[in-house]
């Protein structure tokens, strides 16, 4: 097969069967299919990024859909959390610790910002995934696990034996070779288009699965930062996590047949249908929340002499949704009092909404139509 092969695996008195992923590039059979959703999927991400261009105070944007996409990520490897709760403990609208799933939510948006951050200065490579991968698996489930460090055992996907997995990667004496394959196909200049190659890394890192944990969040990962490296994208601002999610028995099952059955083909369509179900959603979330906040920075121009804390607030709640009294005062520099009079004035127009704890009163306040916009 074009992707790899099954070989047989001795230790001590166990045999298991591994499969062994083919060096890249990869020979790809192009049909009309895979090339008409290839150049709908350079439209509408080329129409998504676009919006960096267009809105010049473009981070809140980053900040909301980046969250999105750890969410969404997340919750493919079993994560409970939803996107306000993520919101809401950064907000700190309760006074609690933070739930381990939400942590890792956390952790997430922690090594998206720390691995753009960093294609600053480094090259997209083998250091920077551990490096993020080090991020990633901080102080939550998976952190006993070696964070940052390649594998040095034989892992294994499903079931409880090795006999019994549904997938069995390369063996650890396997991964050097490949791994540094995989980095020399980051930066090699054949003729694929930069999609193709994108789903086809994706594919390849999944197939590998170097780390004993934090594999699928990691190769996920690396899609935003290819594509961020290769200047498809300026900032990060596609969530296609979202679409896995949804998807997730056949984002599985494309990725599988990818290693079971040679269907490499099947899974970058799968894979740039979901660049244009993403990149289309968040062009037009994108224009809708421009809309609202024109709408809105309109209706704090009316509230006299607090108009200028009015925007001042209005600005954080586009970076998070939920607000305390301490958030209103660390945007204003307003005293407590102040701040909760501010607050309560946006909410008599329609900006906010009180969010009551158990025990009955206000723990914090909410921007329900801009959260809205992200369902």
């Amino acid at each position: 097969m074009r992707s790899g092969k099954y070989q047989i695996q001795l230790q001590g008195e166990l045999a298991y069967k591994a499969f062994i992923p083919s060096l890249l590039p990869r020979k790809i059979k192009n049909d009309e299919e895979l090339e008409l959703l290839l150049s709908e999927a350079n439209l509408a991400l080329g129409r998504l990024d676009g919006i960096s261009e267009i809105v010049p105070d473009i981070d809140f944007l980053t900040l909301m859909f980046g969250r999105k996409e750890a969410t969404y990520s997340s919750q493919v490897e079993g994560t409970q959390a939803t996107f306000a709760d993520v919101l809401k403990a950064e907000a700190k609208i309760e006074d609690k610790k933070i739930p381990y799933d939400v942590q890792e939510i956390l952790n997430y948006i922690s090594a998206m910002n720390y691995g753009i951050s960093r294609l600053k200065t480094l090259p997209l490579s083998l250091r920077l995934i551990k490096e993020i991968h080090k991020v990633l698996l901080s102080n939550v489930r998976g952190e006993e696990r070696q964070p940052g460090e390649f594998r040095k055992s034989q892992n294994w996907i499903g079931g409880p034996t090795i006999n019994t997995a549904s997938y069995v990667p390369p063996p650890q004496n396997s991964l050097l070779d490949l791994l540094n394959n995989l980095e020399t196909f980051l930066h090699s200049t054949e003729t694929l288009p930069l999609l193709i190659k994108t789903g086809i890394i994706h594919t390849q890192f999944e197939n590998i699965h170097p780390f004993l944990d934090g594999n699928g969040r990691t190769g996920r990962l690396l899609v935003i930062f290819y594509l961020c490296y290769k200047k498809i994208l300026q900032k990060p601002l596609l969530y296609l996590s979202v679409f896995f999610k949804k998807n997730q028995k056949e984002y599985y099952y494309r990725l599988n047949r990818v290693h079971e059955n040679d269907e490499i083909e099947e899974w970058l369509k799968f894979f740039l249908r979901g660049i244009i179900e993403t990149s289309k959603q968040g062009f037009t979330t994108a224009q809708k929340i421009l809309k609202l906040r024109n709408i809105d920075y309109h209706k704090a121009t009316l509230l006299g002499r607090t108009t200028e804390n009015g925007i001042k607030v209005v600005d954080s709640l586009f970076k998070n949704p939920f607000i305390t009294i301490g958030g209103a005062v660390e945007a204003t520099k307003l005293s407590k009092k102040n701040a909760y009079l501010l607050l309560k004035r946006l909410q008599k127009i329609g900006i906010l909404y009180p969010i009551k704890n158990p025990k009955g009163l206000t723990s914090g306040y909410i921007y329900k139509e801009y959260l809205s916009l992200f369902d």
